[in-house]
């Protein structure tokens, strides 16, 4: 009778011990980090200028007394879509009162979409004020001007992939054109980002144009496809939504905000509704690009 009990006994705590342990580790599993959260990054850490406001200056005039300091000189080339050379040959510019804040509150992108959140990696070109931003789960993580397509070579707009880059490739234009930077986000009609000049308005036949140092930045921020064969993509790059209408027979659109400093602001909202249409496909190629990344571990 004893040797029963103590069986039976023996029993309970193996059967009990057995439940705990169980227990402990679906709650393991269901408490366990998902890859985006683990992945996930932190908003980073700006300097806001204590003010924002803008004025039109003499170019000429205004590079006198400011071409050593190099805050002003930063803002002004993205608050004119322009570069360094370009800027020079401009009559007159719009530039802030007070550039010592990060270049994200002068150009309009929002520092936060929050329907964003599970997307690791995104880039934005905004046609109507000529600035790209690029996000990660959510973050708003670089800003800057662009040149984008002139009125009878237009940008198309919509979702693409980065599919191939190049350090230094050669125009399907012009073979005389060298593009420094390149990442190609429509192989078949040629169109993709990288360095070139930068006039302060839409210019190019259909790419989009950035200053050297974004350029680079993009180049290192974006992931190439990968090839499955010749014909067939495995795994597509990083997202890439193109979006709004820029009108070509009106003023710089950037001029607007001298009068009224949120003139160009691009609202959460805003983002999300441009983002919303293709965020299922997004996260699908996400998905898949972080199940080919896995296998090849």
């Amino acid at each position: 009778m004893k040797k029963s009990i103590l069986l039976l006994n023996m029993v309970l705590v193996l059967f009990i011990t057995s439940c705990k342990n169980s227990e402990a580790e679906a709650n393991k599993a269901t408490t366990a980090p998902s890859d985006t959260i683990a992945d996930e990054v932190k908003a980073p850490e700006r300097v806001a200028p204590k003010s924002i406001s803008y004025q039109m200056v003499k170019t000429k005039d205004w590079l006198k007394e400011k071409q050593s300091d190099s805050l002003q000189l930063r803002a002004a080339y993205a608050l004119n879509r322009t570069d360094a050379k370009n800027l020079k040959t401009l009559d007159s510019i719009v530039v802030t009162n007070d550039a010592t804040g990060d270049l994200e509150f002068y150009l309009p992108f929002p520092l936060e979409v929050a329907s964003l959140k599970e997307v690791k990696k995104i880039i934005f070109f905004s046609y109507p004020t000529q600035t790209f931003a690029t996000y990660e789960n959510g973050y708003l993580m670089h800003t800057g001007p662009t040149n984008m397509g002139r009125k009878k070579d237009q940008t198309p707009t919509g979702l693409f992939f980065t599919n191939w880059k190049a350090e230094e490739t050669t125009s399907t234009f012009n073979d005389e054109w060298d593009l420094k930077w390149n990442f190609n986000i429509e192989n078949k009609l040629g169109v993709g980002f990288h360095e070139y000049s930068l006039p302060g308005y839409p210019a190019s036949h259909s790419c989009l144009r950035l200053q050297e140092s974004d350029a680079k930045y993009l180049y290192e921020f974006a992931d190439q496809w990968e090839l499955a064969d010749k014909e067939n993509v495995k795994v597509k790059g990083t997202a890439v939504i193109v979006f709004g209408t820029y009108d070509f027979d009106g003023p710089k659109p950037w001029l607007k905000v001298v009068k009224d400093p949120k003139s160009l602001t691009i609202s959460e909202a805003d983002l999300d509704k441009v983002a919303k249409p293709f965020i299922a496909s997004i996260l699908k190629e996400q998905k898949n690009r972080a199940t080919f990344e896995s296998e090849k571990k």
